[in-house]
């Protein structure tokens, strides 16, 4: 690498963060999209939200082949060109039809910065080693969905909320250029793989005939499926259930600063405890709290200010599960595939992104206004995540189905 650790770090987590700043800066927006655009349908604003994951996941299958075909930059390119150009039609669209369109093919391009910093980390790391830098990547990734919100409140108090697609467009142009200046193409000519379909098939069948693989995956989904039922439905549940709509941008800051606490404290215990057993614990964890915030919305017990501080909790130990999670989770599944890490990263992220963006899409269409449809749905993931977690544990590496 021509940079520092440290700073090859910071601009992977950039990239990662492409997909935070897409959803989280539009948060605020929510109520001001429903009103001009679906106000007898509130609930399809989220649309613009799915939309992007949907088609992140479907961008997510080509880009890493292609980037193992062409190089990791020229893709980086490829994508944030795409990216860039979607922004610009969602400033301008007159109707939430179009600007869904525009966000599915918006994620389409984000697809490239998320698995091509995926597969960078793969590149020159492997192992433990990875699951550390990931955790490092996953702190200062924490620090865009702490701001995020606000940058979108801040943008709506002195304009339009069609102007956060233009913090979108500086953000991917910055992170791009920089990837472009400082970092060096890892995949030389002769060790790309031609875009022939009989090796991509090889290295898909390779793929999902690891167990470890698969497990991972399922657990992604499931851990997936929680976070963005959070993410979906915690701006309704503050506006139309606790009528806190204008705190909303700044008690998710606190929240996302809070949890970034999370990927550190898995940095620091990795190498030593495993990336199963942490996973493992944070769900079982996680099970557990659902199930007394179900007792305590059973019992009358969440309204209020002591039931909306019991509530704000519950969602930080969301973010700090996934925190624990999701960067050991993509580790294990492309610690065997360091060969195909591209194919791999495509096939694990777009895989993943697709079962949590449709098991938390479905769940957030039943939202009644209160948290119960959000407790629901988390307790349910958590419970078969824990099931997938706990078959992990004792999976070796190299076994097959």
């Amino acid at each position: 690498m021509r940079i520092s650790t440290p700073e090859f770090i910071t601009l992977m987590a950039m990239l990662v963060a492409t997909i935070a700043l897409s959803i989280d800066a539009l948060l605020p927006a929510l109520p001001d999209i429903s009103e001009q655009l679906v106000p007898k349908s509130p609930n399809q604003a989220q649309l613009v939200l799915s939309a992007f994951i949907v088609g992140m996941a479907f961008g997510t299958f080509f880009t890493g082949p292609l980037s193992d075909s062409f190089g990791r930059k020229k893709i980086l390119y490829l994508g944030a060109s795409i990216y860039i150009i979607c922004s610009i039609f969602c400033i301008f669209a007159v109707n939430l039809e179009t600007i869904v369109i525009a966000r599915f093919f918006q994620g389409v391009g984000a697809a490239a910065p998320r698995v091509v910093s995926i597969a960078l980390v793969r590149d020159f790391y492997s192992g433990r080693e990875m699951a550390r830098i990931s955790s490092f990547i996953m702190i200062i990734f924490a620090i865009v969905p702490a701001i995020a919100p606000l940058l979108g409140a801040g943008v709506i108090s002195i304009s339009n909320w069609r102007f956060i697609f233009l913090i979108f467009i500086i953000f991917a142009f910055f992170s791009t250029i920089w990837t472009a200046i400082r970092i060096k193409e890892p995949l030389s000519p002769e060790m790309r793989i031609p875009i022939k379909f009989q090796p991509f098939k090889e290295a898909v069948l390779e793929i999902i005939s690891l167990r470890i693989v698969q497990l991972a995956t399922v657990t992604l989904i499931f851990t997936g499926g929680i976070l963005f039922t959070a993410i979906l439905l915690v701006q309704q549940v503050f506006d139309q259930f606790y009528e806190r709509s204008e705190s909303f941008p700044v008690w998710f800051a606190i929240i996302g600063i809070l949890a970034a606490s999370a990927s550190f404290l898995n940095s620091m215990t990795v190498l030593r405890f495993g990336m199963r057993r942490i996973v493992n614990l944070s769900l079982y964890i996680q099970l557990a709290w659902t199930m007394g915030m179900l007792f305590l919305y059973n019992e009358g017990l969440l309204s209020e200010d002591k039931g909306f501080l019991l509530f704000v909790l519950w969602i930080l130990g969301i973010f700090f599960q996934a925190g624990l999670t999701f960067g050991n989770l993509t580790a294990l599944a492309m610690e065997p595939l360091g060969h195909i890490a591209g194919t791999g990263a495509s096939v694990v992220s777009a895989v993943a992104t697709l079962g949590s963006a449709a098991i938390a899409g479905f769940a957030g269409q039943f939202f009644d206004g209160t948290p119960y449809v959000m407790i629901i749905s988390v307790l349910c993931f958590a419970s078969f995540g824990t099931i997938s977690s706990y078959l992990l544990l004792g999976c070796n590496a190299t076994s097959q189905k």
